[in-house]
């Protein structure tokens, strides 16, 4: 996938996670279940962030856009998202604006075999004010912690994909 938008965080303070995940289910099934846009908003609900659809798109693809408000450390967050490159079966691209930072989540599928798939899941931030750059100085102070805990969500979300795949594929 050639998505062009990141292409524009490769210099200044940027801040970069990225892990790799073998999944036991094929390309298909796998990318129908990290593109349930719908999952993820009850996802948010759930744990008490406010998230509505900003676009007025009939299915899925490039332009689908949310806001969501929530607090976090003690501060109200608001956060803009939008997907700004779809390409089914192969993955996609979210841009994550907020007042001090903007972020892009990238997601890329490759077909190992017929019933395994890489699963290739990459954050940039870029701070865009001073508080931005604090916070993600404070988080490069912690990198080793948080990359462990971004890699072990990924790793049991892939779980959690292959749980459902078998799930739903043993009837």
């Amino acid at each position: 996938i050639d998505f062009q938008k990141s292409k524009k965080l490769k210099a200044g303070r940027l801040m970069k996670f990225s892990t790799k995940e073998d999944i036991e289910a094929p390309i298909v099934d796998t990318f129908a279940l990290f593109s349930d846009f719908d999952q993820f908003e009850r996802s948010a609900l759930r744990r008490g962030a406010e998230v509505r659809r900003t676009d007025s798109l009939k299915r899925q693809g490039t332009g689908m856009a949310w806001a969501s408000a929530f607090k976090f450390r003690g501060k109200n967050r608001k956060i803009e998202a939008e997907l700004i490159g779809y390409e089914p079966c192969d993955g996609y691209e979210v841009e994550l604006q907020s007042n001090d930072v903007t972020a892009y989540a990238t997601l890329e599928l490759m077909s190992l075999s017929k019933s395994r798939t890489r699963a290739s899941i990459a954050i940039e931030l870029k701070p865009k004010s001073l508080s931005g750059r604090l916070m993600v100085q404070t988080m490069r102070l912690g990198k080793s912690r948080l990359e462990k805990r971004f890699r072990k969500r990924a790793a049991d979300f892939a779980v959690m994909i292959e749980r459902q795949y078998k799930s739903t594929n043993s009837a």
